[in-house]
């Protein structure tokens, strides 16, 4: 199954393109019942059978249609094995019901969210269609998971210390964090957490970071950061979240004044296969969901102002509102918008023009990452879909322990936004959010630069502008730097047959011609500098695309993952891995690519018509990741990939027509 990773805009804490199948033990003879909390059911063994439906998911509504085919998402289960999926229901009250249907078709109900219009299943591709029959269900999707996005003196550049100086702190007001949890103990906090939460998805190899170990809890220090989950030989995972905090609402942050509602969404996974390393964080889409149905229905204090997402998945090139994933979860963005609550997203750090899901959604606040000097981040996306830029470069915040460190992402630009609006309402607490998000964006400093040729207007956020009567600054003219698409043509890597893989003495060198002896393209490394004083130190490079001038062949990307044998750091190859992840539908879902070894081993098989599609898919990707390619024909040709049973003439035009884009 598909880990889509939302990712925290700054350090990609693996969240990406989400989990690998999930197994569980069958339901118990009993008719289950609604749970008063969510519940996760024991794991089991998986049931391999490969007869995936064909139609595309339809979005959950009273209008879905009657066909049952129609209902499942396409390339659920496609091959084999059980999925983790999410079951739409008509009916929030049809819980039971379709329960105990589900149990009488082997299908393993893990989760049942109180009064939610959905529960979590674990079956095969057989088993979630023959459910799809039952006429209470509207639909049957992966559980998606997002990945946290990448993660100074950025308060002065955005007016923030003026506007401090104005009696404007956020004192009254609230905003919500869902990301990795905080250090409830930490001076950056006292007294000022609101409330905790923590929605945690637990399956084989995943593990709930809730300090209950349980998939959910809502009471304690449920968001705790420093729970023992969270750490991996000293090393805390979960600091993400209390840098973000720190951002938005901490003492040294944009809100001093507000306080924080700090929510638990991710899970850890100890995969190495999905991880490129011993364990990560992901968050489950049902995860997500349940937090912000919990943030949704908080009475507090201290009204919210808005909700940072600090994450992101599939990026786009325009609006989404129309896609499956946008069904989910812009109702809920649209329901928060009419309580005056803002959701607050990271643009995403790819170097793309366009953004990561959600922050596609209109209603959502797309915010992308500028630095000291008022440029735009090298790594940040852009675009027309941007609703502002915000200081994401080298910045020092809060971490779990008491300590402080720098980071960098558009992760590090949402919460400075967020922090804003606390700002805004507490300033005009009747206005609209509508138009308090307005005000800011008609205030900011315009950053002006192209987007596929075409002149584009962003503002960035000031909030001497928009809260003291300072002058809106002048523009500023950006000139990002974009990659060369011209590039030599190279040989058709798919036309010399089966290759020998890693270790065979009969291939000793994946690639036997020499390579060129040219200069390495400088590239983006994936390094995390933790600081354990208040003194701010150099910042961890951002995971983000590369900019080089010249596409590689397939024989050639093998070379580089290879042992080491390329120019390219496997850093930098992990990060691109991540990137497709996000990207892709195809990896690592339904083809395993998450790491180098079995990135390897796409590159080199060509026995069948799936794997040279495979193989023209990671080589395009990779090259995509590395600056040079567009994601038009890749899209198409994953379409062919996701059916249950494409022809081999279909294999075959799908794979000729990814391979135009590596020439």
């Amino acid at each position: 199954m598909r880990f889509r990773p939302l990712i925290v805009s700054s350090i990609a804490l693996a969240l990406l393109p989400l989990s690998s199948p999930a197994y569980a033990d069958p339901a118990p003879l009993p008719t289950p019942t609604v749970s008063q909390t969510p519940t996760e059911a024991p794991p089991g063994e998986p049931v391999v059978e490969e007869t995936p439906p064909e139609p595309p998911t339809e979005q959950p509504s009273e209008d879905a249609p009657q066909n049952p085919e129609d209902k499942v998402e396409d390339g659920l289960g496609v091959d084999g094995g059980t999925e983790r999926a999410i079951v739409e229901l008509t009916d929030p009250t049809q819980h039971a019901p379709v329960a105990g249907q589900a149990a009488a078709e082997s299908v393993d109900v893990v989760l049942q969210p109180q009064d939610q219009p959905f529960m979590v299943v674990e079956g095969t591709a057989e088993e979630l269609a023959k459910l799809a029959e039952d006429p209470r269900i509207s639909s049957i999707h992966r559980d998606r998971t997002y990945t946290p996005a990448d993660l100074g003196p950025s308060l002065s550049l955005i007016g923030a210390d003026k506007a401090h100086a104005g009696g404007f702190t956020g004192t009254g007001q609230s905003v919500a964090v869902l990301d990795t949890g905080i250090d409830p103990d930490h001076p950056w906090f006292q007294g000022r957490i609101a409330a905790q939460a923590c929605f945690s998805a637990v399956e084989p190899g995943v593990e709930s970071l809730c300090p209950n170990g349980r998939p959910s809890q809502t009471d304690g220090n449920a968001a705790d950061a420093t729970a023992p989950a969270c750490l991996l030989d000293g090393v805390n995972l979960c600091d993400h979240g209390s840098h973000v905090a720190g951002i938005a609402a901490g003492t040294g942050g944009v809100a001093p004044g507000a306080h924080i509602v700090a929510v638990q969404v991710f899970s850890r996974i100890n995969d190495e296969d999905v991880c490129g390393e011993p364990a990560c964080l992901l968050a489950y889409e049902s995860s997500l969901r349940q937090a912000m149905e919990y943030v949704s229905g908080l009475s507090l204090p201290q009204p919210l102002a808005a909700v940072n997402l600090s994450l992101g998945g599939m990026l786009s090139e325009s609006q989404c509102d129309s896609s499956e994933e946008a069904a989910i979860f812009k109702p809920i963005i649209d329901g928060l918008l009419a309580k005056n609550v803002a959701t607050v997203v990271a643009a995403g750090n790819e170097y793309f023009d366009g953004v990561s899901f959600p922050a596609c959604v209109s209603t959502a606040v797309a915010v992308g990452a500028n630095d000291g000097q008022d440029a735009i981040a090298d790594f940040s996306n852009r675009g027309p879909l941007l609703d502002l830029f915000a200081p994401g470069v080298d910045i020092e915040s809060s971490v779990p322990d008491n300590t402080t460190t720098v980071y960098s992402g558009t992760s590090m630009a949402t919460p400075h936004v967020t922090g804003a609006l606390a700002l805004m309402k507490q300033a005009s607490p009747q206005t609209p959010m509508a138009d308090l998000i307005d005000k800011l964006k008609q205030t900011g400093r315009p950053y002006v630069y192209d987007s596929y040729g075409t002149q584009v207007t962003t503002p960035r956020l000031d909030l001497a502008a928009a809260l003291t009567g300072a002058a809106v600054q002048p523009p500023v003219a950006q000139t990002p730097t974009v990659p060369d698409e011209t590039v030599p043509d190279e040989p058709d890597p798919f036309e010399s047959g089966p290759s020998p893989e890693p270790g065979d003495p009969a291939d000793p060198d994946p690639q036997p011609e020499p390579e060129p002896s040219t200069s390495p393209v400088p590239l983006p490394t994936v390094t995390v500098t933790v600081t354990v004083t208040h003194t701010a130190s150099p910042a961890a490079a951002v995971c983000t695309r590369g900019t080089a001038a010249k596409k590689l062949s397939a024989a050639k990307w093998a070379v580089e993952i290879h042992r080491s044998s390329g120019t390219i750091p496997d850093a930098t190859l992990t990060c691109y891995l991540k990137l497709i992840s996000k990207s892709s539908k195809v990896f690592p879902e339904l083809t395993k690519a998450s790491s180098l070894g079995t990135a390897y081993r796409v590159l080199k098989s060509t026995r069948t018509g799936k794997a040279r599609l495979d193989g023209a898919l990671l080589t395009a990707w990779l090259n995509w990741a590395h600056g040079v390619n567009g994601t038009s024909a890749m899209t198409a040709a994953e379409k062919v990939r996701q059916a249950t049973k494409p022809s081999s003439a279909a294999l075959k035009k799908a794979t000729k027509n990814v391979l135009k884009t590596v020439k």
